[in-house]
């Protein structure tokens, strides 16, 4: 049977940050009226199953690239649902929205949202490519798994996939004190510009706040969360990631940085939320990195406490 190296202790850190993002589901749904979709629950369910068999066969076979790979999708999968579902109910919690103050934050950084706009609006091919690149995130993420467990980087792939994770569940939580409906422009009135996804989920954010939205659609969930932008984040962590595939460090990198620029109008985000989404994302690198430091620290305490505690006949 393949044994993984002490390494993938960070696995149970990630997989332990899952459990609790579960439970805080539970908590901010008490109460609220919250109920799942069960028929529509079926496929993210045997999508999930799915991963966990192929995880299992890989760890039978003893395929370590595989194993890494399956586990890695394994996390992201929950976590998305996890996550989506955990902004829903927070939502239903959260106080005044912050457009006002983040608009205000936008403006004394020099931001003019209408004129920029319009300037964009001028250029369809730019406008087609920062859009598939905003909405191809997903997409960003499997290649970059794949990538990274094909190349044997499995400590890299674990460090990352545990960043956003953590950088998503503070997102998410920060999004109780900070709820904002996102940088709203009207796509009718341009030529070009495509709805942003905040233009897109007006409606679904009010029910959420008045009460009318209960219903949860696990196969139909959306990102619901304007400060910090995390689609910058996860961008920047696959920016860092990429340092260790030589062979594809540009690619990904220009990729994510598209992904990048283009948050703000696609995403519907301030330009404060997507700086501070970059800003969320060494951070969580950092803490994640003492993670694993602390964690190995400890299983070399755990082999080595044997040998001190040793008589010394048996010694001999």
């Amino acid at each position: 049977m393949l044994r993984l190296d002490r390494r993938a202790t960070l696995d149970s850190l990630t997989w332990l940050m899952l459990a609790l993002m579960a439970l805080a589901c539970c908590g901010f749904a008490a109460g609220k009226g919250f109920a799942i979709d069960g028929a529509r629950a079926l496929l993210p369910a045997a999508a999930v199953y799915g991963l966990f068999v192929v995880r299992a066969t890989c760890l039978r076979k003893e395929q370590p690239r595989g194993v890494a790979a399956a586990t890695a999708f394994a996390q992201m999968t929950l976590f998305t649902l996890f996550g989506v579902v955990l902004a829903y109910t927070i939502a239903a919690h959260a106080g005044p929205l912050w457009d006002d103050r983040l608009a205000a934050a936008d403006r004394a950084l020099g931001m003019r949202w209408p004129a920029l706009l319009a300037a964009l609006d001028r250029w369809p091919a730019v406008v087609s490519i920062l859009g598939l690149a905003y909405h191809g995130l997903s997409a960003q993420m499997v290649v970059t798994i794949l990538l990274l467990a094909r190349a044997g980087q499995f400590q890299t792939l674990r460090m990352t996939v545990a960043a956003a994770v953590l950088a998503g569940f503070v997102t998410i939580l920060i999004s109780l004190a900070m709820p904002a409906a996102g940088n709203l422009f009207d796509p009718g009135q341009y030529r070009h510009l495509w709805p942003s996804i905040a233009w897109l989920e007006r409606d679904l954010i009010a029910g959420l706040r008045d009460g009318t939205g209960r219903v949860l659609d696990l196969t139909h969930l959306m990102g619901i969360v304007s400060f910090p932008s995390y689609h910058a984040t996860l961008a920047a962590l696959f920016i860092w990631s990429a340092g260790d595939l030589p062979r594809q460090r540009v690619g990904l990198s220009a990729w994510a940085v598209l992904t990048i620029v283009a948050t703000p109008v696609f995403g519907g985000h301030y330009l404060i939320e997507v700086l501070a989404g970059l800003a969320l994302a060494p951070a969580a690198i950092a803490l994640t990195r003492a993670a694993q430091a602390r964690l190995d620290r400890g299983a070399a305490a755990a082999r080595y406490r044997p040998a001190l505690l040793a008589r010394p006949h048996d010694a001999a």
